[in-house]
């Protein structure tokens, strides 16, 4: 009887061991909300060094990048003024995502009278701040 503990204890501690030596899965989330290249680029900049930084412990991370009110220029491909960025960053780094806040791609509409349309690699989400 003792003997089956240790050999369960043994199997349970080395599944314990293997799920820890995997890393961990960091979850982030960065958000703009200016129309200004150097916030954006900045914002691009952390995304790739948080990315780096993960890696390089062993750990993996989730990115989202969420653009909202003046920021959405940011994901729009009309006035985007880093949009090689993102479609490099995008094809680079399988880890990030970059979403839209639909109210503000529909207050935009409704002010403008026209459709906003956004880089290929942004997804619209219902709310930005949710």
């Amino acid at each position: 009887m003792f003997k089956k503990i240790v050999v369960a204890m043994a199997i349970v501690i080395g599944m314990a061991t293997s799920a820890m030596a995997e890393g961990e899965v960091h979850r982030v989330v960065f958000h703009v909300d200016q129309n200004d290249p150097k916030v954006m680029n900045l914002t691009l900049n952390n995304v790739q060094n948080v990315t780096a930084y993960y890696e390089s412990i062993g750990d993996t991370v989730e990115i989202e990048v969420v653009a909202y009110g003046p920021g959405l220029h940011m994901l729009r491909a009309d006035t985007s003024p880093v949009a090689t960025r993102v479609a490099t960053i995008s094809l680079e780094l399988d880890n990030v995502t970059f979403a839209a806040c639909g109210n503000t791609v529909r207050k935009m509409e409704e002010k403008s009278g026209s459709t906003v349309e956004l880089l290929d690699e942004a997804e619209m989400v219902t709310s930005g701040v949710v």
